[in-house]
């Protein structure tokens, strides 16, 4: 998850910094109020509310749940240490469970954007892609809780990480260093597996495997992959990316091992989700799978983590709360900037996203975070690592190969959307 990106200095201002002290409680516009938070630290401080859109209660709740509280655990740091300027910053106010549903997400977004300055969170590439029209309409600056390739097109949005697309690259090119033929790639259908599989299909044209596709029928198919399973042990793969959820990970990687398949897994970094270890399946997850990853585990050793494990308190160790409270860096980043300009305002946050060569993480997020002032291939990160299962780590998995790029990504450009290729 060196991984410093260009740092961006920024002092702030606080006489012309955005707000209006005869606004009432209107502030710069909608998602900025003179008046406090609720909950404020100070109430002599403004608010300034984020929007966030995820899952709480469907296929990728796993993902939602701990990715909301970090962010939280991020503000909540901040706002104690004098918030950002005269405001302190609510990620809590406007939350919206989608229950991994873009019709439902997009409904929701409606609901809740004449309140909010910005989305700090939407989680999902089909949800992200069913709000981003009326988004751009609107210059609402939106932060994917997503790694689709397509975000790196798209001025409106302020993505974190490797695409799935070049994850997928990069965990297919390691596959060939160490020696393997032939890949396949089990992915639910749509933005996020089709991104994966296309990746993975790019990288083994280059590097001469053979390639074989294996879509799942739906998304959250859960426990039911016979199918992928067959489809798997037809092909006899050395290594499989996998790019679904845990529960459907689990279900190949156990059903492929328990017919005797030897193969190794590449899962994109959604397939994990340490409560995996407690299904039959673990023992085979233990054993084949790794993930695919461009941010630090939960013990990394960078000054970002330190305060991320101090914020998380007594909170279980999870890589995608971890995830979620680097992802604050981002944004805490646009808003100094924009009130250092005097840009507190949704345009004015579009502008400064789009100015920026970069941010520092504190370690916390990839090499090339934020650069967002260049073109496509400048903004699109490539670094990936490698992460094992570890029983002994405090989230489950720790380090097992350094960040990397490998000659595919390294040298592709891209032109559009991997899942568009499909």
């Amino acid at each position: 998850m060196g991984v410093l990106a260009t740092a961006l200095t920024v002092t702030l201002a606080l006489a012309g910094c955005g707000r209006d002290d005869d606004s009432g409680s209107g502030g710069a516009g909608p998602g900025v109020t003179d008046d406090p938070c609720p909950n404020a630290v100070d109430d002599s401080k403004g608010c300034i509310y984020l929007g966030t859109i995820t899952d709480l209660t469907g296929v990728f709740k796993g993902v939602g749940e701990p990715f909301t509280a970090g962010q939280k655990a991020f503000w909540d740091e901040i706002n104690k240490a004098g918030g950002v300027g005269d405001y302190e910053v609510d990620v809590t106010r406007h939350v919206k469970d989608s229950g991994y549903d873009p019709e439902k997400h997009a409904e929701l977004f409606n609901e809740i954007k004449d309140d909010i300055l910005a989305v700090s969170q939407s989680l999902g590439t089909a949800h992200t892609n069913a709000i981003l029209e009326d988004a751009t309409n609107e210059s609402i600056l939106i932060g994917p809780a997503s790694l689709g390739s397509n975000w790196i097109f798209d001025d409106i949005s302020i993505e974190v990480g490797s695409s799935y697309c070049t994850e997928a690259m990069n965990a297919v090119d390691y596959a060939a260093d160490q020696g393997a033929k032939s890949i396949a790639v089990v992915h639910f259908p749509g933005d996020y597996g089709d991104d994966a599989m296309v990746g993975a299909r790019i990288a083994a044209e280059e590097r001469g495997l053979k390639f074989t596709d294996v879509p799942t029928g739906t998304v959250d198919g859960g426990d039911d992959q016979s199918a992928a399973i067959g489809a798997v042990l037809k092909a006899k793969p050395d290594y499989v990316i996998i790019a679904t959820g845990p529960k459907e990970m689990a279900s190949v990687v156990g059903g492929t091992a328990a017919q005797k398949f030897t193969g190794k897994f590449i899962g994109s970094i959604p397939s994990w989700n340490a409560a995996v270890l407690d299904s039959p399946a673990g023992p085979a997850i233990q054993a084949l799978y790794m993930q695919a990853s461009s941010f630090p585990t939960w013990e990394a050793d960078v000054p970002g983590m330190e305060k991320m494990r101090a914020a998380a308190g007594d909170t279980a160790p999870n890589d995608w709360f971890s995830i979620g409270y680097s992802s604050g860096y981002v944004m805490k980043a646009i808003l100094e900037k924009a009130l250092e300009d005097d840009k507190l305002d949704r345009e004015g946050l579009v502008d400064v996203a789009n100015s920026l060569t970069g941010i520092d993480s504190e370690g916390t997020l990839p090499e090339g975070t934020a650069n967002w002032a260049g073109d496509p291939n400048d903004d699109a990160v490539r670094v990936t690592q490698l992460n094992k299962v570890d029983p002994k780590a405090s989230s489950k998995i720790s380090l097992a190969v350094d960040p990397f790029t490998g000659p595919t990504a390294e040298n592709y450009e891209f032109t559009e959307p991997c899942y568009l290729m499909k």
